[in-house]
């Protein structure tokens, strides 16, 4: 019998746990101030990456999957959307540092897996802000105000 990782794909190699967001406080959060990026099978809301209260600085992606009964139905179809898109997500190797909610869509059930995945990370680029390094967040330069009477 061949080894999982003899039959795996190179994206099922470069798979990386996801950490949950976790209680309402931090759904509110990301739900208030989060950008949104809509699809055909979810919709995303993303904020930059902050560590918790005491926590240390380790960037990475925490994700939160919301499956509503009012939505897609039935448990056992929750679940598998869940699984799904968890399992997408999973896959994706390279995730962003943000913190996300995910509010699935019926038609993550039906939709290709490669077509959820493909979905997903073009949300998840369109989500995060392009990191920018230095000071000026880029309005006009700041000119400093001429002291008159000061000696220099």
């Amino acid at each position: 019998m061949p080894t999982p990782s003899a039959t795996s794909t190179p994206a099922q190699r470069r798979a990386v746990a996801l950490d949950a967001l976790k209680g309402d406080r931090e759904f509110r959060k990301v739900r208030t101030h989060g950008k949104v990026v809509r699809s055909r099978s979810f919709t995303l809301r993303i904020t930059d990456y902050r560590p918790r209260h005491g926590e240390v600085w380790r960037p990475r992606a925490i994700i939160g999957l919301i499956a509503s009964k009012k939505t897609i139905g039935k448990a056992v179809h929750r679940n598998r959307a869940r699984r799904r898109a968890r399992e997408a997500l999973r896959t994706l190797g390279n995730l962003p540092a943000c913190r996300a909610v995910v509010h699935l869509h019926p038609s993550v059930l039906h939709v290709p897996f490669t077509t959820l995945q493909a979905e997903l990370r073009a949300a998840l680029d369109a989500g995060t802000p392009a990191r920018r390094r230095g000071g000026n967040p880029g309005g006009p330069a700041r000119v400093p105000a001429s002291r008159e009477g000061h000696a220099e």
